[in-house]
């Protein structure tokens, strides 16, 4: 899918980037929270899929806020009162009369503001993870709490240019490498240290707790129980919003893009569109394997490159001949090395003994590991924690050996394939420890005729 052009609205003297895509019936205007980047967020998969759920039923209106992103850098702190004019200039900017408003976390506290003021603009008002004030505290207290800020503050300073914070914002994926690089860089697109540090200071400030009995639009708030501080915000909207309409989900990872974001979009058009929409199986079980040469960049120097692409010709023909015969799904093929799916463990073992058995033929010798969870199903391709989890166990594994994790150990239980003891492992980027398991050669089998 193409990316969405990026465009421009004039607020005051401020020009604020926004994209707009989907052709649903109804205009979705998504606030975001602290920082944003339109065009980077789409390098994140699962932010990408999260922005189509939402066009799938709207046109969904996008924006970075002014000072962050693409839209223009400022030097003062923004007012609420400025973002929310934002909102109202890329509404105007779109043509858009009237919309819902889909505000998440600081984003959240501008929606609710706009939809105070504006009630005739909004049809609908969505609050997930948002803080409509802060806890004044008093006494020792409160200067516990400042110091505690102003810690954070150096800490932003410091550290920034790494993936600041994502212990806090998505502990679900603080250990999941390719996300920490990936917010990382987020992070840097998105603003500066000290316009960071700004908006957090802004954001300590916040309170529109007055304003809240003032709403008349259809609101709906959301939270993850698991994200405490803000579960303890979202009851308080409840609380003090007319016939607010609370939902509390699963989990605890505030982004919103992250964990079971499913559950979050299907909320969100229930209330804006009056339909729930069809559960699609987007996830499913299967059994991963990787594949690679050992001491490929060796051989490929001593071979020459007319040499050593004809034996790659030779090996990858010999992988999909064994793949065709287990049942096996070919994901993707970079250089020397295979990935591929299995809906049996077993076959998935069988096949792997075939594949390092037979290159022998070849003068090579390959590598394999396996591993079994949930993946996700993006389009054609698969994702997911398990893919991750067999990449890194195949860094472990010795030539000719076929490694596996000790799921799929468990999961073959009873069947006449035998395994040895290759100990505990701390697998990199992956949380936890992991004990793997070396499929017996003795135990290998031949393929099928």
């Amino acid at each position: 899918m193409p990316l969405p052009e990026t465009k421009f609205a004039q607020s005051g003297d401020v020009s604020i980037a926004y994209q707009v895509l989907g052709q649903g019936p109804l205009d979705l205007v998504h606030v975001p929270g602290l920082v944003s980047h339109l065009e980077y967020a789409w390098e994140d998969p699962a932010h990408a899929r999260f922005l189509q759920r939402l066009a799938s039923f709207s046109r969904l209106i996008l924006f970075d806020k002014r000072g962050t992103g693409l839209s223009d850098r400022i030097t003062n702190i923004p007012t609420l009162e400025e973002r929310m004019d934002d909102v109202r200039a890329v509404m105007d900017a779109v043509g858009s009369q009237r919309a819902a408003l889909f505000g998440v976390s600081e984003g959240g506290s501008m929606s609710v503001l706009f939809a105070a003021t504006y009630p005739q603009r909004v049809s609908a008002l969505v609050l997930y993870g948002t803080i409509v004030k802060r806890w004044r505290l008093a006494g020792e207290q409160a200067e516990i709490q400042t110091r505690e800020r102003e810690a954070h503050y150096d800490s932003i300073r410091k550290e920034w240019g790494g993936p600041v914070d994502i212990d806090s914002w998505a502990p679900s994926l603080a250990h999941d490498e390719q996300f920490r690089q990936w917010w990382a860089k987020f992070l840097r697109l998105s603003a500066g240290p000290s316009t960071m540090i700004n908006l957090y200071r802004m954001y300590s400030e916040i309170d529109v707790s007055d304003i809240l009995p003032t709403l008349h639009v259809p609101t709906l708030v959301m939270y993850r129980d698991g994200d405490l501080g803000f579960a303890e915000q979202g009851r308080y909207l409840v609380e003090h919003i007319p016939g607010a309409k609370l939902v509390e989900l699963k989990g605890e990872d505030h982004l919103w893009w992250t964990g079971d974001v499913d559950s979050i979009v299907s909320e969100v058009q229930e209330f804006v569109t009056g339909e729930r929409p069809t559960v699609e199986h987007d996830r499913e079980l299967a059994t991963v394997l990787f594949t690679d040469i050992v001491g490929s960049t060796k051989q490929a120097a001593e071979m020459g490159d007319r040499r050593w692409r004809d034996l790659l010709s030779s090996h990858h023909s010999l992988v999909r001949k064994q793949l065709a015969l287990f049942r096996g799904r070919e994901m993707d093929t970079a250089g020397d090395g295979f990935f591929a799916t299995f809906d049996g463990p077993a076959r998935a073992i069988r096949c792997a003994c075939a594949i390092t058995d037979h290159v022998r033929h070849l003068g090579i010798e390959v590598r394999a590991a396996l591993h079994a969870g949930e993946c996700e199903l993006m389009g054609e391709k698969i994702g997911g924690i398990a893919v991750h989890i067999t990449a890194r166990i195949l860094s472990e594994a010795r030539p000719s050996e076929v490694l596996v994790s000790s799921t799929v150990k468990d999961l073959v239980a009873g069947s006449d394939i035998r395994f040895e003891e290759r100990g505990i492992r701390t697998l990199k980027g992956i949380s936890g420890d992991w004990h793997l398991f070396s499929v017996a050669r003795s135990e290998r089998h031949e393929p099928p005729p």
